[in-house]
């Protein structure tokens, strides 16, 4: 594998942006604002890769090109911009309505030495809702940059408080807004299972939150879970750190009824839930799941040569993990290349390949940590020769690969950019039934298709 760390090299289609492009995690929470120090043109970029470029999301309430931004230029670099970033702020607060205002540093602030945190404190010593945090494009991922934001409000915003842990409250840490095209749906989904068997749910973002006052309940937990492969497991662990908030992490985010399942299971365990409630909510979501599952016996079996069974995955950690568990162990998919692209420590990959081994031993030898679209797809064209029976789970970019054999591509990760994405979930028993149902519609947009089998 190429290290694209390595100046030497560089990455042709990246799955993700900077860390700057955490700006999409402030204004996924409700009323929360970014102010960006940075130079011109770095929130528009940020913005159409990850919004813009996530199924058209939209700009919501202070996003895309109403994002305040300093606009750093030669003098700024030259002589320093806190006073400006300063002026800025105070009037941020005089033309702005947010309950939460986060300060974010680009590359040229972070680069001169710019202290954002610091002058955001002056401001919060006056009681206002601010903090800063440094989100200079060099310093990682927007995967990084997201609990870089969750971690500078908790600290800064949240703060120093007794704990009063509140039994059945939990923290949910899971997708990362934007980046995870699905974000909203999933979380909706993961917040409406948790409700199901009993647990009162801080979701902390997207239509479902409650905004700053879910965010001020953080400490008052009676557990945090982190839903998600590696990232929000620091953020847990401060948690824990700080508040003394034990924490379960579920290394992936199920989708299907198997997985689904043993993870409700599972965080029934956890938080001490009335087992015969979590038992009675898996049983009318599975009986609901199975009853859609075996009505696609008489099109599995009128398309069975039409039907794709060779599996690729391009995507993050966590989906790639609950799909591929999903649509292998329940779906029958045969594993050909799982390709994860968010870019984990190299310290986390042994865990990981060890989620999906645990799953089935199908998986062994299938999964490739890469962040260079080019070697994915070289890869997978190798693999692939002339089959065209694969399905590509990917980005736009698979498309034209998919189609050079005739083979499916759907859309599961960044960029998407000829999808729109208002409602779509590929979480848990709703979003596994969506999965599914957008995997055999593919074949039909293919073209070419006999009516039957037996007329072919």
């Amino acid at each position: 594998m190429i290290d694209y760390r390595d100046k030497t090299t560089y990455i042709e289609q990246p799955r993700f942006s900077c860390a700057l492009a955490a700006q999409q995690t402030v204004l996924a929470i409700p009323r929360a604002l970014p102010i960006v120090h940075s130079g011109p043109g770095c929130v528009g970029k940020t913005f159409a890769f990850t919004s813009y470029g996530a199924g058209f999301q939209g700009e919501g309430y202070g996003g895309g090109g109403t994002v305040s931004c300093t606009n750093t230029n030669e003098q700024d670099v030259v002589f320093g911009g806190e006073e400006k970033l300063s002026r800025f702020i105070e009037g941020a607060f005089k033309v702005l309505k947010g309950d939460l205002f986060v300060v974010l540093s680009g590359c040229t602030s972070g680069i001169v030495g710019d202290d954002v945190a610091q002058v955001a404190s002056t401001f919060a010593l006056q009681g206002r809702p601010i903090v800063g945090v440094e989100t200079a494009g060099f310093r990682g991922n927007n995967y990084l940059g997201h609990e870089l934001v969750i971690k500078g409000i908790i600290e800064g915003f949240v703060g120093d408080i007794d704990a009063r842990p509140k039994k059945g409250l939990v923290n949910v840490f899971s997708v990362v807004p934007c980046q995870n095209p699905f974000w909203r749906s999933d979380l909706e989904e993961i917040k409406r299972l948790l409700e199901a068997v009993g647990l009162e749910v801080n979701i902390l973002f997207g239509n479902e939150s409650a905004g700053v006052e879910e965010w001020k309940a953080i400490p008052h937990a009676q557990f945090n879970l982190a839903l998600s492969s590696w990232v929000g497991v620091e953020t847990v662990e401060l948690l824990k750190s700080k508040y003394g908030t034990p924490y379960l992490h579920i290394p992936y985010l199920p989708s299907g009824a198997e997985a689904t399942s043993r993870v409700l299971r599972e965080i029934g365990v956890f938080a001490g839930l009335d087992q015969n409630r979590v038992e009675t909510v898996i049983r009318k979501e599975e009986k609901r799941f199975y009853a859609y599952f075996v009505s696609l016996a008489d099109f599995l079996a009128d398309f069975r040569n039409n039907i794709p069974f060779e599996l690729y995955i391009i995507a993050d950690s966590s989906y790639a993990a609950g799909f591929g568990g999903y649509l292998v162990n329940e779906m029958g998919f045969v594993p050909k290349g799982i390709y994860i692209t968010d870019d984990p420590p190299p310290r986390k990959y042994g865990a990981i390949e060890k989620v999906f081994t645990d799953m089935t031993s199908d998986f062994n030898e299938t999964v490739l940590f890469l962040t260079d679209g080019g070697i994915i797809q070289k890869d997978i064209r190798k693999k692939l020769g002339s089959s065209n029976k694969a399905i590509i789970l990917g980005s736009s970019w698979e498309d034209k690969l998919a189609a050079e054999n005739g083979n499916l591509s759907l859309h599961v990760s960044l960029p998407v950019n000829n999808s729109v994405i208002i409602n779509r979930s590929y979480a848990g028993y709703n979003g596994g039934l969506r999965l599914m149902e957008d995997i055999y519609d593919g074949i039909f947009r293919r073209g070419n298709i006999a009516s039957t089998t037996q007329t072919q």
